[in-house]
């Protein structure tokens, strides 16, 4: 937020290329600043995606009050979903799934809803219906846990899933949004899916920005598919963990890796704006034992422009430090990130 409200000024458009949940994108938009944001993950652009939409909380429960007329075609049996939510839960849950993906056209109350809904398939249990927020039986809110050890889990403990309200539970989840329908910079059309490495991918956004914001995942941190398999399913995914890597960063070693990063520099560093500024927040896993500065400087290299790092300084807290490991539930401590300030010649 402190480098977007330093060159405010400018009128810059700024990109994230690892855009995430949209953190970089509602900071521009709260300070009227023009941004554009991609990743590779649907979970993460559907999330990121409703933070520069606007509309009234009406909208979005008309809408989901429509979907939820219509009865699902398709839905999973397995034993797993049967002990997550309750039939009634899984019914409407589905006609949401179904409704969503058959939409012809996005609107920011379909864009809006598919957040809600993704943020409610499942958390903790609460003590009471009346302020349940998630629909599922008891589960980590981040991440999903595997189908089998989940069973287990619930029968172990004699868990069942919740006789909640969908609807009411949307409700809740709205009522905790003061900026709903607030009228910002910006579009949800703004926030792309695709890979940052592809020509194709850059073509989609504006080719006039200036400033670069982003944090690109750790250095062997490859699971978030798999963590957010239930969040998946619900976009269109399958109903089952999908082991495959899909469109990231290649972690097959240090050099594969800077390599990939590379990509992307190359591609940010072909806009036509007179400079370019890039904030970069960088780390790895503690396993990896690589330096992430070494790793930087290579991928810098790797991508065939020429760049000047400004400076580089360790990240502010230690609970900075750890906030992809928190998200991405790594149960050791976070190795130390670094912000680095890189401008291209």
């Amino acid at each position: 937020m402190r480098h977007l409200a330093k060159f405010k000024k400018e009128d810059p458009v700024i990109i994230d290329p690892f855009c995430g949940r949209g953190t970089s994108m509602f900071a521009a938009r709260k300070l009227g600043l023009k941004a554009w944001g991609i990743d590779s993950s649907p979970v993460a652009t559907a999330i990121a995606r409703a933070k520069l939409a606007s509309c009234s909380k009406e909208d979005i429960l008309d809408l989901a009050r429509d979907l939820l007329q219509n009865a699902a075609t398709d839905m999973p049996e397995s034993e797993f979903f049967s002990k997550l939510y309750t039939s009634q839960t899984l019914k409407d849950v589905c006609a949401l799934r179904e409704g969503l993906l058959s939409l012809a056209h996005e609107t920011d109350a379909s864009v809006m809803l598919r957040a809600l809904v993704l943020g409610a398939l499942h958390g903790p249990l609460n003590k009471s219906l009346d302020t349940a927020i998630y629909f599922s039986n008891q589960m980590p809110r981040t991440f999903a846990s595997k189908p089998d050890y989940s069973v287990r889990y619930w029968d172990q403990r004699s868990l069942v899933p919740p006789a909640i309200s969908v609807l009411d539970v949307l409700k809740r989840k709205l009522d905790r949004i003061p900026t709903l329908d607030e009228q910002f910079t910006g579009s949800f059309h703004q926030i792309i899916e695709g890979d940052s490495q592809l020509e194709i991918t850059r073509a989609k956004v504006a080719d006039d920005f200036s400033i670069v914001i982003t944090s690109p995942p750790y250095y062997g941190m490859k699971t978030y598919v798999q963590d957010q398999w239930i969040r998946n399913w619900f976009l269109g995914g399958a109903s089952t963990v999908d082991y495959t890597s899909g469109p990231q960063l290649e972690h097959g070693g240090v050099t594969t890796f800077a390599e990939s990063l590379g990509k992307v520099w190359r591609n940010m560093a072909d806009t036509r704006a007179d400079s370019l500024r890039m904030f970069i927040r960088f780390g790895i896993i503690p396993s990896a034992k690589i330096d992430a500065k070494k790793i930087m400087q290579m991928s810098l290299e790797a991508s065939g422009k020429e760049w000047k790092i400004i400076s580089i300084r360790s990240a502010e807290t230690a609970a900075e430090g750890k906030r992809q490991a928190t998200q991405m539930k790594s149960k050791s401590s976070a190795a130390i990130e670094y912000d680095f300030h890189v401008v291209r010649r």
